[in-house]
């Protein structure tokens, strides 16, 4: 029984450390791509964790898109596809699926023709997310991402975006302690929703807010700046 208690004992503990290193790598993650530190989120890339190191080519693909690298971006992508299709395959979470959901419609986003390949697996895994644990607000935010960028004859609209961007905020309000991105990414991009709704004054409010959960969070500076408006810092993440 001793014996019992102890492995017992000892698997917490390791499922505890294992999820405090991936808060922390997350929060690294998210803070160069804050910075748009391509070298830093290269070597973030190539990390053990398979979700972390996952994440950290996804923040990478933005990042070097961003920055005028898209190969370096379609690189990364396929790397982080590789390692959630493993993932996935092994330990299918919402998480592991959404994530893997946001890969395939970036893949699309940079390269149109691949719509009618990585379309439906993005749906597939997206939906899968959604059985697994509807609560996740991840789940609603690559949702609200793939309503944005999804042209409305495929069935896009910006305020389906902006209603399941609402969603994600309020999921978030829930205690998180392992995978947490994303908060501060939910309010930018209901703002954008807002902002292609002709909503100016709500857009504007939800990119503040975006800087109230997450202060040095710079898409949703630059947004601020690029419509004349003063960055407010009232909170650190």
């Amino acid at each position: 029984m001793k014996t019992l208690l102890l492995t017992t004992s000892l698997a917490l503990s390791s499922a505890l450390t294992s999820q405090l290193a991936n808060a922390d790598s997350i929060d690294n993650i998210d803070a160069a791509a804050n910075q748009m530190d391509v070298n830093t989120l290269k070597s973030y890339s190539q990390q053990d964790s398979d979700y972390s190191q996952a994440y950290a080519n996804y923040r990478l693909a933005i990042t070097a898109n961003i920055v005028g690298q898209p190969q370096l971006a379609v690189s990364a992508l396929q790397d982080a596809k590789a390692s959630l299709e493993n993932l996935t395959a092994s330990s299918s979470n919402a998480d592991n699926q959404a994530l893997l959901s946001a890969v395939y419609g970036m893949l699309i986003a940079l390269d149109n023709s691949k719509a009618a390949v990585y379309g439906p697996k993005a749906e597939r895994a997206i939906e899968q997310a959604k059985q697994l644990d509807a609560t996740n607000p991840r789940v609603a935010l690559v949702q609200a991402i793939s309503a944005f960028n999804t042209p409305a004859m495929y069935g896009g609209s910006m305020q389906r975006a902006a209603d399941l961007a609402g969603q994600a905020i309020e999921l978030y309000a829930n205690p998180c302690d392992n995978i947490c991105w994303g908060h501060a990414e939910a309010y930018t991009w209901r703002g954008l929703a807002k902002q292609n709704l002709g909503d100016i004054d709500g857009a504007l409010a939800d990119w503040q807010q975006a800087l109230a959960v997450e202060s040095d969070y710079a898409w949703a500076q630059f947004l601020l700046k690029q419509n004349g408006q003063p960055v407010e810092q009232s909170a650190k993440r």
